[in-house]
């Protein structure tokens, strides 16, 4: 009996693309992004850490804390990997912000002048750090 399902089983998978096709997509968000000030250096993020304008890391309220997010600047097509470790205040959701960036996200984003930019932000793995970059 246990030949036969592995069998069936086995034939069921061959049969069906829709069981690799249907795979979840990540989430995506569209909307507006913003960067922290300089004086939030140092202060606590909902994750517990310390809070520093030097990482890539945001806020967000539409991703869970500690995952990783690719944020697409929509003006330039520049993107950046960042990581959720931080909430946003309900306002900022309210005036269409999806993600507060660190400074150090805008800049690569190209925004720091500008202040606000439309983004693309897009649930991805983990990325893997190399322990040779400097």
């Amino acid at each position: 009996m246990i030949v036969v399902f592995v069998l069936h089983t086995t034939l069921h998978a061959q049969n069906s693309i829709d069981s690799v096709v249907s795979l979840p997509k990540p989430k995506t968000v569209i909307g507006v992004a913003s960067f922290y000030s300089k004086s939030l250096d140092g202060t606590k993020t909902a994750t517990g850490e310390t809070f520093k304008n030097s990482n890539m890391t945001a806020a967000s309220n539409n991703f869970k804390l500690n995952s990783w997010v690719k944020v697409t600047n929509l003006r330039n097509d520049k993107f950046v990997i960042v990581r959720i470790n931080d909430r946003m205040h309900k306002k900022m959701a309210k005036r269409g912000r999806v993600v507060d960036l660190s400074r150090m996200a805008a800049k690569e984003l190209g925004f720091l002048k500008r202040g606000i930019t439309k983004v693309k932000v897009e649930a991805v793995n983990q990325p893997e750090i190399s322990e040779t970059n400097n």
